[in-house]
């Protein structure tokens, strides 16, 4: 029977700034196992002050792991998945989400994010978070619906690779920042080690499209996923869905480049799940895909295209 686990977020369970191969997992579990996952983000510079409450897990965190690159996010576990092993997938499932603290952050930081050019000048703001009526209140009074997820989510990379920054996303995961990841959603993403060894954090109260300013509603989340291992399905970069639709992900410092990838993602994506031709799906992406940035402040940036599976399958399917 698939069993349900629990990862606090702690100075035994949590990594920062980092992906790699060789960081020991924190639990084993069983495909089709459910962990529940606790993180918490941001370094001791951004924590507030009252009326605020800051959970015990960061003083924690905060002494007892140190990042190799200096910054970065703050990542729970990893998770090994038995059997996994290179060229698997591991489907992860976002069943549940919950708000981990009374407070997010925000920060615009000199010689980041998209309009570096223009704000010169550290700026850091408290956001009032209230999980119970799933809002927030931003600190000129404008109240908004909350809309959770983890922006960092990610299998260890290749052993050869070495150690690889949480900032940068890359074929494994890592820091994608796509919105539509949150409760509902399932994440597939390439399997390099034996294991899978995933890992989750950067959690988002709250984002839009492009994360301009380098930073969205950060903020403790606890994350209830179901992993489902899927042998011998080599993929190039995850791939998601939802209820309603199919995401394909593309991510290259160039825009344009990650734009391509997640198009033919997708165009690779309708012609396995279809009958159709590449040409037919090409021009079904141009009459009803919808074609998103997720993020252009990490260095490489995020591009996703989104089908309607009734668009792909038809409304009766």
């Amino acid at each position: 029977m698939p069993k349900t686990h629990h990862i606090p977020a702690s100075g035994k369970t949590c990594h920062w700034g980092v992906f790699a191969a060789d960081i020991p997992p924190v639990l084993e579990i069983d495909s089709g196992d459910t962990v529940v996952i606790e993180a918490i983000s941001g370094a001791p510079a951004v924590m507030p002050g009252p009326p605020f409450t800051v959970p015990p897990s960061y003083a924690d965190v905060h002494a007892n792991v140190k990042p190799p690159f200096g910054s970065g996010h703050i990542l729970t576990g990893p998770v090994h998945v038995r059997g996994a092993e290179p060229g698997d997938a591991l489907e992860v499932r976002v069943k549940d989400i919950q708000i981990g603290c009374d407070w997010g952050w925000n920060y615009i930081k000199p010689l980041a994010g998209a309009l570096y050019e223009d704000f010169h000048e550290y700026k850091l703001i408290h956001i009032a978070l209230d999980g119970d009526a799933m809002t927030a209140k931003l600190p000129w009074g404008v109240e908004l619906p909350l809309a959770p997820f983890f922006g960092v989510m990610g299998t260890a990379p290749p052993a050869e690779w070495g150690m690889q920054r949480s900032i940068e996303p890359r074929a494994f995961g890592g820091n994608l920042d796509c919105k539509e990841l949150g409760v509902g959603a399932s994440i597939t993403f390439p399997v390099f080690v034996e294991g899978a060894n995933f890992s989750a954090g950067d959690g988002h109260a709250r984002q839009g499209d492009g994360e301009v300013n380098v930073t969205a509603i950060e903020a403790a989340l606890t994350g209830t996923f179901e992993f489902h291992l899927h042998k011998n399905r080599n993929l190039a970069l995850p791939i998601a869905e939802t209820d309603t639709h199919y995401i394909t992900l593309g991510l290259d410092p160039d825009l344009d480049q990650a734009a391509k990838q997640a198009l033919r993602g997708m165009i690779d994506l309708g012609t396995e799940k279809t009958n159709l031709s590449r040409e037919e799906v090409y021009a079904l992406l141009s009459i009803t895909g919808d074609l998103r940035v997720s993020q252009v402040v990490n260095g490489v940036k995020g591009a996703h295209v989104m089908l309607a599976k009734d668009h792909l399958h038809g409304s009766t399917a």
